[in-house]
């Protein structure tokens, strides 16, 4: 019956508080509203929440970053060169013609006689392959696998970026969020200690209340302290994609929260930029060992070249030839190894294919199972949130009406009610940003916002 000494104290002293007026002002500042000020800021940080759409926000936000990017201006540029190679190896097969102009002082001397003349020499001549066995139409074909995995490539590093810009943007809707309810927490902890402390100017046994007050009061603090430092080291990575200049961030917690279907996903796999910039890799690794192997056959093509001299004495001396030339191998030391370590790459990179494409598909139904375990998760915090929230009231409400309740059992009300806040927004980032990678495996993730 000890425990009950102190609510005793208490009951004993009602009047007298009522009395002097202490106690109606600390119930009275117990009546605090948890929604918050848009324009409101903490410690210089604005944690207003824009009214923007939020799915063209983060595309908005994935435009300035492309746009921003050295990464992909550099990927445009290699496959801006690898493009050029596979024309310049196309163009192979064209007739080559050349020209030359010489000029040169001769002379001879006999038996004392000495001449001497200037001469002039114009060489005109054009050659063009006709037939080598397939060498130049294999390294056009080598070019031109190149260029296009260069060219997915390109699209890759566009969509890793896009996943990224989306991932830091949530991330940092998450935590706005977060700060919000750590600061609706610190509002009701100092409320609490403010009734605390007028009650305790009465009662003095009641000081342990306070300091538990204070000590949650001071808790709630430090959690949104490590809140808002991660709230602006998350800004700052966003900022080095898009810019300083970051827009209010938007309402996302409607945004990737829908399952796929999986199967679908898994077919659009194959499809997907990285596993066609290896697809294309693997083929020009083919056509590499086909042109490797064109090396060791024949080759034939046609010469025509025609020469005019004229010297100083007058004389004109025109000559010209026209003609097919024919080479074959004969000895190539070492023609056989290459040959194998090309075919060898190109079975490598076929593997590659193969092995991208299965772990793609893994990794799907991994993150599919966690998205779906996270949103399944998120439901379930809701519901038991609606439960902490009507306890959470009523537990206040039977504090106030002469302490029914004790103060520790007011303060764990909040506290749960706050900490299942913060563990449904985390939840659902999770499944968000599983989603957001489960896409980017596959079509990319602007598709799905989109």
């Amino acid at each position: 019956m000890t425990e009950f000494r102190p609510m005793r104290r208490f009951f004993r002293l009602l009047p007298v508080l009522i009395a002097c007026g202490a106690l109606t002002p600390a119930w009275a500042q117990l009546r605090c509203n948890d929604d918050d000020s848009p324009a409101l800021k903490d410690k210089g940080q604005d944690l207003s929440i824009s009214s923007d759409d939020p799915r063209g926000q983060l595309l908005a936000l994935v435009d300035t970053a492309m746009r921003r990017s050295e990464q992909i201006g550099a990927a445009t540029l290699l496959a801006q060169a690898a493009r050029e190679d596979w024309v310049s190896a196309d163009e192979a097969r064209q007739p080559t013609v050349t020209a030359s102009l010489t000029g040169a002082e001769a002379g001879q001397r006999t038996t004392g006689l000495r001449q001497k003349q200037f001469q002039t020499q114009l060489t005109l001549g054009a050659s063009a392959s006709l037939w080598d066995g397939g060498r130049i139409a294999y390294n056009s074909a080598w070019r031109a696998q190149l260029a296009e995995a260069s060219r997915q490539g390109l699209f890759n590093a566009e969509q890793q970026l896009a996943v990224q810009v989306v991932n830091y943007a949530l991330d940092r809707g998450r935590l706005l969020l977060q700060a919000q309810i750590y600061r609706q927490y610190m509002k009701r902890m100092a409320c609490l200690v403010d009734a605390l402390e007028s009650v305790v100017k009465v009662d003095k046994g009641r000081a342990s209340e306070l300091i538990q007050a204070q000590k949650s009061q001071m808790t709630a603090e430090l959690s949104m302290d490590q809140t808002l430092s991660s709230l602006r080291s998350t800004e700052f990575k966003l900022k080095r994609l898009v810019g300083d200049q970051l827009p209010p961030s938007a309402s996302y917690a409607n945004v990737l929260t829908q399952l796929p279907d999986l199967d679908s996903l898994k077919q659009m796999a194959a499809q997907a930029a990285d596993v066609q910039s290896l697809q294309a890799n693997s083929r020009a690794q083919r056509s590499y060992a086909d042109g490797v192997s064109a090396q060791g056959k024949p080759q034939v093509s046609l010469a025509v070249s025609g020469t005019a001299t004229t010297t100083t004495a007058g004389s004109k001396v025109g000559e010209w030839s026209a003609g097919v030339s024919v080479s074959v191998p004969i000895l190539q030391p070492g023609q056989k190894s290459a040959e194998r370590a090309a075919v060898q790459r190109a079975e490598a990179a076929e593997m590659q294919v193969r092995d991208a494409v299965t772990t793609k598909t893994y990794q799907m139904s991994d993150l599919y199972t966690s998205a779906q375990a996270a949103l399944d998760r998120s439901r379930r915090i809701v519901d038991i949130l609606r439960n902490s929230e009507r306890l959470r009231a009523a537990t206040l409400v039977q504090w106030q009406q002469m302490g029914r309740r004790s103060l520790f059992d007011v303060m764990g009300a909040e506290s749960d009610y706050y900490s299942l806040r913060v563990a449904h927004l985390s939840t659902l980032f999770e499944a968000q940003q599983s989603l957001a990678l489960l896409w980017s495996l596959g079509p990319g993730v602007m598709n799905a916002l989109r």
